[in-house]
């Protein structure tokens, strides 16, 4: 294979793709691309219609994208010293050769002349609304500036683009640079069996201890330091790693400070290059919000309304810590909030989540996914194991097929890569490999996705066990995978997650939903020995407990909102002064009551400094999504949870709809009127 990431074929080859193939491939596909862009520039104003400009638009990038998107997969999930330089080699290249082509004067010209041909013609929605996209990408992204303007935003976009990349290489690094070994196994009192267990495996295979002199070791991925800071009873183990976690990006060589200040500085000078005020009005232009100033208002809004709860659970928890000590009632230590808390819930619904691990089998839960897919949205969706299965990046990657239940039609297939190693990058994503689109003669081209995670691995014989939060995590990025595979638009840019960001979460979000019901849990929850489904008693402790804490945990998320708006919307008032001092102003009554102060996680964001763009001045949109979702889900609470034509309707009016109408048109369509965030509060127990 002379250009193995380029290939066509719909099953990669990823044995094919190594290091070196990096710059030829990509210095292929840019030429290829090269070639049909010079083709739109050669269009005559007068010709130029929806075939030779649009559609030859759409199609002209298509094998460098696709290219693109395999090396900056692999580099996310196998990451090597080789992969990592060919990557970084390529990257100014790549971002400024997209960059490039909306400052084409003459490729502009070309969609001007055709917008203008076709603004009197009948077409279909759908391509009109392709047509008005694309002239808006083009004015968004500097189509009409200077030749001046133009050359600076290009190296804008390159600089952006290194930068970024070297602040997700400075956290990958500095979390695999952390361990904490423990070796007195009576330091370890409080700490599950399962999380014991996990750190001692661990120890084992990196060299540590022995059968017979156990050592246990814990890192800085949420499965390790999670579990310690919510049950371990040493405060000084729990210290380490809180100290270790908040500590990543912040101390030299992976510091992410000056970096930040780089990207703040850049994004801010894009923004006034094209235009706008500042960053956020930039990126929520097009989106919901519709402007920064609309997306603070919205976080300052929820804020309010949950106010006096986050300041009543903060006084809770402090007075059930000193009933328990002894000692007088004042603030917490960062790393004793999660400990109490626990304690203070086990207390107060007699409910551990560790009781419910067992009956969150990986493979069960996997199933019982699709099975409730499959009800809903009338899809069927097989694996392919064996000798059928394709090629994958490591063997723990799975392949699925997905199929019209009706027509038996290939829709897409997906790949599945669920647990941590040291060459992936953190958290938890779905990616989509190629996007296919509705052909005009019926049928589909097939979709192509993944989706990744950091989940509790297996252990020996035992299946991995899951905590219920990361059982929501596989519903949350699936729902995004369905978005992405029932994508049902004739045009590829419009389909499936090209949406506006702050409407992206909501297929994502509404499938967590399916996680805390009776009727849909009992058809993957049960336990992983006895197969019984979860008990009531304990099914209602957990419903129960839902609400426990809801008020801080919404304002956690708030706190991550109003610091990305701020930084973004007012970064005059905030460049050059101290980073963590403004921080601090700027999240001055999101953050509960400690005795040492908390350590702010901005160094770390990778949502919103770990890529040119992401979720900057959008991190708002989870909150934004959750009120969306909370609001569509009471119709499945209405009119019931595993209701096929609902679901239906819901893929119909939303899932394959991608971003072919107007968002908010989508959800009125589905739920009849515009959003509010009654249900959430509600949802939360926080509804006044």
């Amino acid at each position: 294979m002379n250009h193995p990431f380029l290939d066509r074929s719909f099953e990669v080859h990823w044995t094919a793709m190594t290091a070196e193939h990096v710059r030829p491939d990509i210095a292929e596909a840019m030429s290829i691309a090269e070639a049909r862009l010079e083709e739109i520039r050669g269009v005559k104003p007068s010709e130029a219609d929806y075939e030779n400009v649009f559609s030859a638009l759409e199609d002209s990038t298509e094998e460098l994208s696709r290219a693109w998107s395999r090396v900056n997969h692999l580099q996310e999930v196998c990451d090597s010293a080789e992969m990592r330089e060919a990557y970084n080699a390529v990257l100014p290249e790549v971002s400024a050769f997209f960059a490039r082509i909306t400052l084409d004067d003459k490729i502009w010209a070309a969609v001007r002349a055709g917008a203008d041909n076709l603004s009197g013609l009948v077409m279909g929605d759908i391509y009109r609304r392709h047509v008005d996209e694309t002239v808006k990408d083009f004015r968004e992204t500097g189509a009409e500036l200077s030749p001046e303007k133009k050359a600076r935003l290009e190296q804008l976009q390159c600089e952006l683009s290194g930068l970024t990349q070297k602040f997700s290489e400075n956290v990958l690094d500095a979390t695999n640079a952390f361990e904490l070994l423990v070796d007195d196994p009576a330091r370890l009192a409080g700490l599950p069996a399962h999380a014991r267990e996990a750190a001692r495996r661990d120890a084992l295979k990196k060299g540590y201890g022995s059968d017979a002199e156990p050592k246990w070791r814990f890192t800085l991925h949420t499965t390790s330091f999670g579990p310690v800071l919510q049950y371990l009873d040493d405060g000084d183990i729990r210290r380490q790693l809180y100290e270790g976690f908040t500590g990543i990006g912040r101390k030299a060589p992976f510091d992410n400070g000056e970096l930040i200040g780089q990207i703040l500085a850049l994004r801010d000078e894009k923004a006034k290059l094209l235009g706008k005020a500042n960053f956020a009005d930039f990126a929520t232009a097009r989106r919901m919000a519709g402007s920064g100033r609309r997306a603070l208002d919205f976080v300052e809004d929820m804020h309010a309304r949950i106010e006096a709860a986050f300041e009543r659970e903060g006084d809770e928890l402090e007075a059930f810590k000193a009933a328990k000590t002894g000692l007088p009632q004042e603030p917490l230590e960062p790393w004793e909030t999660s400990y109490w808390m626990e304690k203070l819930r086990l207390e107060r619904y007699d409910f551990d989540e560790e009781e419910l691990r067992p009956y969150f089998a990986l493979d069960r839960v996997i199933h019982g996914l699709f099975g409730i897919a499959e009800k809903l949205f009338g899809v069927r969706i097989s694996e392919r194991s064996g000798e059928a299965k394709p090629e994958v990046w490591h063997e723990q990657v799975r392949f699925y097929d997905l199929f019209d239940e009706t027509s038996d039609e290939h829709l897409g297939s997906f790949y599945t890569d669920w647990h941590p190693r040291s060459s992936k990058r953190s958290g938890a994503w779905m990616d989509g490999f190629k996007s296919g689109k509705a052909l005009p003669g019926g049928g589909h081209e097939p979709h192509l996705g993944l989706v990744c995670g950091n989940l509790t691995e297996p252990q020996g014989d035992k299946p991995a066990l899951l905590t219920h939060r990361e059982v929501e995590t596989i519903f949350h990025e699936f729902g995004h995978l369905l978005h992405h595979l029932l994508g049902d638009v004739p045009v590829r840019s419009l389909n499936g997650t090209n949406v506006a960001w702050d409407f992206v979460e909501l297929p994502s979000q509404i499938m967590e939903n399916w996680t805390w019901e009776r009727e849909s849990l009992d058809l993957f929850a049960r336990h992983h020995e006895t197969g019984a489904t979860i008990p009531q008693a304990i099914l209602d402790k957990m419903v129960a407990a839902r609400k426990f804490g809801a008020a801080r945990m919404a304002m956690r998320q708030l706190s991550f909102g109003k610091m990305d708006l701020e930084l973004h919307l007012n970064y005059e008032k905030w460049k050059g002064r101290d980073l963590d001092q403004a921080v601090k102003e700027i999240q001055q009554g999101y953050l509960p009551r400690t005795k040492s102060p908390i350590p702010n996680n901005v160094r770390n964001f990778s949502h919103l400094f770990s890529s040119a763009m992401g979720y900057a001045a959008g991190y708002y949109s989870y909150k934004w999504a959750e009120v969306l979702d909370a609001d569509a889900f009471t119709r499945f609470k209405k009119e019931g949870i595993l209701n096929g034509a609902l679901g239906r309707e819901l893929r119909e009016k939303i899932l394959s709809k991608g971003n072919s109408e107007d968002p908010e048109k989508l959800f009125r369509d589905f739920l009849g009127r515009a959003p509010s965030p009654d249900a959430l509060l509600a949802r939360q127990g926080l509804l006044v």
